[in-house]
């Protein structure tokens, strides 16, 4: 169960949400991106105005044909030309209701992140298990059903020789490999054999993958951390690359954990391959590992479920 704050444009768009207890998603990379990290059972609230807007289980998620002009939301066209619409859907059913500030202590994990970021410029943020506990206790319960989804529906897929025909077919992106990275490294076995290869001996049950984080010098992929930190936490930087991994990114990595000091207990680069360079010589505190789709065949498509039972991960050097 992971729980995340989804960006809301404009007002109008944030009370059709709330009327009709959806969120909808662009048939763009970002859009699929979002649709693909959030699974049902996760917990979502809606931010807008630098303000957390009600709390809501996801019981949920469809991707719709032909939804350019499927309501509620009308279709948004950016200073590029290009026109979106939102195809991708999650059906929520709201727990509590609230209407928080930004500004607040419990929120400060997801605060940070837009602080650095000087904005919101993304579709959702992961927020950590003490932002979940607290928002759980905000507002008051208010159990809502949403309204029912009945258009006809497909499964997106993903390609890694064809260029992308959104809503329905998108090429493999990064983004995407950290999706489904996230969920792989949670898998209680894998997560038990990372916190051991560096040295900490206590249950994976103790600890979470969360999305990507901002730094004050930049933006780390993925972060493995403590559920609920006592004293300081524990940390683990995760950098993804689709392709081979360059130096570079090694040292980019390290920075990372210099600025985030003793908390940070090493870092993880996940690469198709390293410069044997790097593999003779890797930064301190940082491993670097390998990740596949075993027996995938590149001429063929897959929807995000068939990867992430393809995917796999190992430390090469």
């Amino acid at each position: 169960m992971a729980y995340f704050l989804l960006s809301i444009a404009t007002r109008e768009n944030l009370d059709l949400c709330l009327e009709y207890g959806w969120a909808g998603f662009t048939n763009s990379t970002n859009g699929l991106w979002t649709f693909l990290d959030i699974e049902e059972g996760d917990y979502v609230s809606f931010l807008y105005g630098a303000r957390v807007h009600d709390l809501y289980r996801v019981i949920g998620k469809v991707a719709l044909k032909n939804a350019e002009n499927l309501p509620p939301w009308p279709q948004v066209t950016f200073r590029s030309g290009y026109t979106y619409y939102f195809p991708f859907r999650l059906l929520l059913q709201r727990t509590r209701k609230l209407n928080e500030p930004m500004v607040r202590a419990e929120f400060a994990y997801v605060a940070e992140n837009l602080l650095l970021r000087g904005g919101y410029r993304r579709t959702h943020f992961q927020a950590d298990s003490v932002t979940f506990h607290q928002a759980s206790r905000m507002g008051i319960p208010a159990d809502r059903a949403p309204r029912p989804l009945q258009f006809e529906t497909f499964v997106p897929q993903i390609s890694f020789k064809e260029a992308s025909q959104p809503p329905y077919v998108f090429h493999f992106r990064e983004l995407f490999l950290q999706a489904l990275l996230r969920k792989h490294l949670s898998t209680p076995q894998i997560l038990k054999n990372i916190l051991t290869a560096f040295g900490i001996d206590e249950p994976p049950t103790d600890f979470e993958v969360l999305g990507e984080k901002a730094l004050p010098e930049g933006f780390v992929d993925l972060v493995i951390k403590r559920k609920y930190p006592v004293e300081k936490d524990t940390l683990l930087l995760v950098e993804v690359k689709t392709g081979k991994a360059s130096v570079k990114d090694a040292e980019q990595l390290a920075n990372y954990l210099r600025v985030t000091g003793d908390e940070s207990v090493g870092g993880i680069l996940i690469a198709k391959g390293f410069p044997k360079k790097l593999c003779k010589q890797p930064p301190p505190n940082i491993a670097l590992m390998q990740y596949t789709f075993e027996g995938i065949n590149i001429e063929q498509r897959y929807d995000a479920l068939s990867l992430l039972k393809f995917l796999s991960i190992q430390i090469v050097c």
